[in-house]
């Protein structure tokens, strides 16, 4: 009974955390629900701006006006909501973890949020103009430019995953390195491997013109460099409070 009984006040605490993290998306999603039509107006400005005079976005799907602006809504309401999701999560974590560890895990959560969001914050204002305006400079005469709602939702989702996921390298290079998995010394050997690959990568993910696959393969490499430097800034740190 005595096993069983903290497991059920784990529980009972992970459904209270759950339930708060469900009610701040909520109440974010609500107070945003006015506004939906702006909000993926905004979303969709870096097409509008490119689309030839006259011409704009279409809905081939009948319920599409509706549910594609709700969807950009609540997509924008989880991201407002992500320092109390955050918060609900660490509170409901950090009792069970050293405070060596609590020093190390904070600040690498916090900071990939923060990079996740400045992923998407390049790939809005950096890479959609560009990839937007080639898209509309490439497209054969007699051709409309009309994109469907929902598939450009699609892939502007895609997008932000990409870049969110690419801006986390840092975070990745250090946590490979503070768990011992690569050394220093690796790292610096890997980075030919890291150049090709990252080429790679955007060459697969962005779309065929190679001014926006530069665009994700250099900060990818940069961000790379950058998690060398702050694994050898870190370790630093790691010695001096052990000395």
């Amino acid at each position: 009974m005595s096993d069983q009984q903290p497991l059920l006040a784990h529980l009972i605490e992970l459904r209270s955390r759950v339930v708060r993290i469900t009610l701040g998306i909520l109440v974010c999603f609500l107070a945003l629900f006015h506004w939906s039509g702006n909000i993926y107006h905004l979303l969709a400005k870096p097409m509008l701006d490119v689309l030839p005079a006259g011409t704009n976005m279409i809905a081939t799907d009948v319920t599409a006006p509706f549910f594609v602006p709700v969807k950009v809504t609540m997509l924008v309401a989880f991201l407002l909501s992500l320092p109390n999701t955050m918060y609900q999560i660490w509170a409901f974590v950090a009792p069970g973890l050293y405070n060596h560890e609590k020093r190390l895990i904070l600040p690498l959560v916090i900071s990939s949020v923060l990079l996740f969001f400045v992923g998407m914050a390049f790939a809005y204002f950096a890479v959609f103009p560009v990839v937007f305006g080639f898209m509309s400079a490439v497209t054969p005469e007699g051709v409309s430019m009309m994109t469907d709602i929902d598939k450009y939702l699609s892939f502007v989702l895609g997008m932000f995953v990409a870049f969110g996921v690419t801006f986390e390298v840092p975070i990745v290079v250090i946590v490979l390195h503070r768990m011992g998995v690569v050394s220093l010394a690796q790292l610096r050997e890997g980075r030919p491997y890291v150049i090709v690959a990252a080429f790679v990568i955007a060459a697969v993910v962005t779309p065929p013109d190679v001014l926006s696959q530069i665009m994700m393969a250099l900060p990818l490499w940069l961000l790379y460099e950058a998690g060398i430097l702050m694994a050898v800034l870190t370790g630093r740190q790691a010695e001096a409070s052990h000395d």
